[in-house]
């Protein structure tokens, strides 16, 4: 075995430290990117087929897979992966953690071949299962299921995608796994402008859109695997005890990571049986919430996981606690005002974004009324994010699964009690209120535990933060024009507008911030 493969993995050359603020602040980056795009790409989306039968079909072909590719590869494969990863890298050869690296693509791919086959196959027991409100319209019913033929094998490529992207986020490279997400928004914009000329039912162009994007963001890894001398040989390795490690921590996160996944979906099945264009009025509103989600609450969780898995594996207790501690002030320091700004502004952002083309006033007011509801669990929905790899890190997934089942069932009793008097917002509300559980549980067992030690100074933390907000919400609440106003002006005004109102509320936050005594030192890790 030559010297490198006798290196362990924190010697070997390619490894790269660095801040965690400066990390998050990457992946931030390039997650903003990718979340602007998202919304050019439902802007365009919406313009060209707005909430019509067609558009509800291609959001539940989409969500299908969409949904298991969080389940899976972003949520349990990479929850359990990147622990057992950090230990090898920390503790064993270079030689090693290929071995892993190797073992454990080839059983996913394999694994999730077989999958893939069989949801193309059962594409239509599918959509009954997932919007059997379908089935009073027959032809939307069919359309979604021949879209779902074409969208499932993004389950392979993206998860085989996840994989690559816990290796190089195990190793600091940041970038590229958070700039991936950007080549679906691409190839779905391509697609709808390129190629709907060119179906009898043009809404299946986006359906190829996203079998493209599956290709080409796997493609991305391949360069960057090189460069780190880790690009997998995928070899069947269910009995390697690496893998055997990642299995059994994967089975419980299935539930303790993708709670809030799962509510969606419920959200979608209960919303096939109400009005057309529910599906879409829910899936537009919370595009706009997951813009703050994913670049600031997911990018804090990416950098942190692999943080604190390696910090475990050294037994720094002290270290552990105070990384939750720093993610845990900075959700609040960004999360608060975002969902005060999304609450405020929910009808003038849905109205500057998507009122054009087959998108109708009505269609503006609908999907504002369930980004209201979603803006209100912004906070619990980023904490989640964040306090799951607590457990996870530890490689504890039994705690997480006990908490998400309450979840769960929390949450199809508030989407009962609230859907009928409030229709698609009261599944949005039912989401919220579920998220708030989850989180106030996952934060309650690590607390506990003894885990995780609140910092000094909370208190006046705290007190800050709500002064800022208070400040900011006078401020937006001021400047803002009523509704109709909104609705009657011109693309011009309404960005003009929103570029005010957006500038004007972070210039007094931020203010008001360092006024208080916030200063950005403070969150140097």
């Amino acid at each position: 075995m030559s010297n490198s493969e006798n290196k362990t993995p924190s010697d070997h050359p390619e490894v790269k430290k660095s801040g965690l603020l400066r990390s998050s602040l990457l992946v931030g980056m390039m997650t903003m990117l990718s979340r602007v795009l998202g919304l050019a790409r439902d802007v365009v989306v919406a313009g060209y087929f707005g909430s019509t039968a067609s558009a509800d079909a291609f959001f539940v072909a989409f969500k299908i897979p969409n949904f298991l590719r969080r389940l899976f590869a972003e949520g349990a494969f990479s929850q359990a992966f990147v622990p057992v990863l950090s230990e090898y890298r920390t503790q064993r050869s270079f030689g090693d953690v290929r071995e892993l690296v190797s073992r454990v693509s080839g059983t996913l791919a394999g694994t999730l071949a077989f999958v893939t086959v069989l949801g193309v196959l059962a594409s239509p027991i599918l959509i009954r299962l997932f919007a059997p409100g379908f089935m009073d319209d027959p032809a939307k019913l069919n359309l979604a299921g021949d879209m779902l033929r074409i969208t499932f094998p993004y389950l392979l490529l993206i998860s085989l995608t996840a994989l690559a992207g816990g290796i190089l986020n195990t190793y600091g490279r940041f970038a590229v796994p958070a700039f991936t997400p950007v080549l679906l928004n691409v190839s779905l914009i391509g697609a709808t402008v390129l190629l709907t000329p060119y179906f009898a039912e043009p809404v299946m162009a986006l359906a190829w859109g996203v079998a493209i994007a599956g290709i080409s963001q796997l493609l991305l890894q391949i360069p960057f695997l090189l460069q780190i001398r880790l690009l997998p040989v995928p070899k069947w390795g269910a009995k390697h005890e690496g893998s055997r490690r990642i299995m059994t921590l994967m089975i419980p996160a299935l539930f303790g990571v993708s709670v809030s996944q799962i509510n969606l979906l419920l959200d979608t099945v209960l919303a096939s049986f109400l009005q057309t264009g529910s599906v879409s009025w829910l899936y537009y509103s919370d595009r706009l919430s997951e813009l703050p989600l994913g670049v600031f609450g997911i990018a804090i969780a990416t950098v942190i996981l692999p943080s604190l898995s390696a910090k475990h594996a050294e037994a720094d207790s002290n270290h552990f606690s105070r990384t939750m501690d720093w993610a845990i002030r900075l959700v609040l320091l960004i999360g608060v005002p975002a969902a005060v700004a999304l609450f405020i502004l929910a009808g003038p952002l849905i109205a500057t974004l998507f009122d054009y083309g087959e998108m109708t006033d009505r269609d503006v007011l609908m999907s504002a009324m369930s980004l209201k509801a979603y803006s209100l669990g912004l906070v619990a929905f980023m904490l989640i994010k964040i306090l799951a790899p607590g457990y996870f890190a530890r490689q504890d997934t039994k705690t997480p699964v006990k908490i998400a089942i309450k979840a769960m069932v929390a949450n199809m009793v508030f989407n009962l009690a609230l859907v009928f008097p409030f229709q698609h917002a009261g599944l949005a509300l039912a989401t919220t209120m579920s998220a708030f559980l989850n989180a106030g549980l996952l934060f309650y067992g690590l607390k506990r535990s003894s885990v995780y030690q609140p910092a000094k100074g909370w208190r006046l933390y705290f007190a800050r933060i709500l002064i800022a907000n208070l400040a900011m919400a006078a401020t937006l609440v001021w400047l803002a024009a009523d509704i109709e106003q909104w609705l009657g002006w011109s693309l011009v005004e309404r960005l003009t507008q929103t570029a005010l109102l957006v500038c004007s509320g972070m210039l007094v936050y931020i203010i008001v911030l360092l006024v208080s005594g916030v200063r950005p030192a403070q969150f140097r890790h």
